[in-house]
């Protein structure tokens, strides 16, 4: 029988740091970092357990959260489920209730940090961005799309796919360079969808495999200083995404999409069933809009991945932007 936790992921005002706590020398997983939080007790939801946990430990009060990722791990001897929220608005004056040490920790170095495995993925999923855009599937992208994607990762966008089927163009390797200049001067992450080695050799920041290349391999392609990113439409797909060590997963179609009006849609529930049954994040992929940002996250998703609902706008940079902030 599992553990259940409610963990919470605690930002500071600014959103760049979070709150870690050092697990006491004398308990199991002893001397190394994790998130705070505590078992979820009989007749308590997780959201009452972690306003308790957090109230205990720390001297928190929480005023809002919301769904970040749910983790099942074993370990030898026992089995646990983390059942992670962002605090994004809490009082209180924090400290150590218990005589834990406690630290604000950048974002960006938490990878530096020593956690129990089971908070791997909670790590992944903080570092990740809510909105994983992806280009549109052209041959040729010229310069009036650079200037465009340009003014969209200005907007916020943290994390970019480059995915065009024409990977035997001339124009591909140029085309990542640039686009790769972009997202630099904007401090967005570039991961390709292809093979690895692109990813290596343009010194991009990871890649993104199809569900038919992820199932021919049975080993992590690139080490763990770049993102590993993989396409889904199933259990048994996200099932090997997990064991091959990948960071993160698309998951969908969850709604019809023109492009693919013949595919079936999984719909939210059974998107939300194997999200829960993931230990990586997963992104909602297949129609969707603005407004469904906060429906992927109440479903248990990282967030979205989107195309059309960008590109296809008038104001495309506007668009990026409502949708980063969760407005209609």
């Amino acid at each position: 029988m599992r553990t259940q936790i409610a963990v919470g992921v605690i930002y500071n005002d600014t959103g760049d740091k979070v709150l870690l706590a050092l697990r006491p020398d004398n308990v199991p997983q002893g001397g190394l970092w994790e998130f705070p939080g505590g078992k979820i007790m009989p007749g308590e939801d997780i959201n009452q357990a972690l306003e308790r946990e957090l109230y205990e430990e720390l001297g928190l009060r929480v005023i809002s959260s919301s769904p970040l990722i749910t983790v099942n791990h074993d370990y030898p001897d026992s089995s646990v489920t983390l059942n992670v929220r962002s605090v994004t608005g809490w009082n209180g004056e924090i400290f150590g209730r218990e005589g834990q040490r406690i630290e604000w920790v950048s974002v960006g170095d938490l990878a530096r940090r020593k956690f129990p495995e089971a908070n791997r993925a909670v790590v992944t999923a903080v570092r990740l961005p809510s909105l994983y855009l992806i280009t549109p599937n052209q041959e040729v992208y010229n310069e009036g799309f650079m200037q465009d994607l340009d003014e969209i990762l200005s907007a916020g966008v943290k994390m970019l796919q480059f995915r065009s089927k024409y990977s035997g163009t001339p124009h591909r390797a140029n085309t990542i360079r640039r686009i790769l200049e972009i997202c630099d001067k904007n401090t967005c992450k570039l991961i390709v969808n292809g093979d690895p080695w692109e990813a290596v050799d343009f010194l991009c920041h990871g890649v993104h495999l199809s569900s038919k290349h992820l199932l021919q391999i049975n080993t992590r392609p690139l080490p763990y200083d770049k993102w590993v990113g993989v396409s889904c439409h199933n259990q048994a797909e996200l099932d090997h995404a997990c064991r091959i060590g990948a960071d993160f997963a698309v998951l969908g179609p969850v709604k019809k999409t023109s492009s693919h009006s013949g595919t079936g849609s999984m719909g939210w529930d059974n998107f939300a069933s194997l999200v829960h049954l993931a230990e990586i994040p997963v992104y909602a992929l297949g129609g969707m809009v603005g407004t469904d940002m906060g429906t992927a996250q109440e479903y248990g998703g990282q967030g979205l991945a989107v195309i059309s609902a960008v590109w296809g706008a008038a104001d495309k940079a506007e668009a990026a932007r409502r949708i980063l902030e969760k407005k209609v």
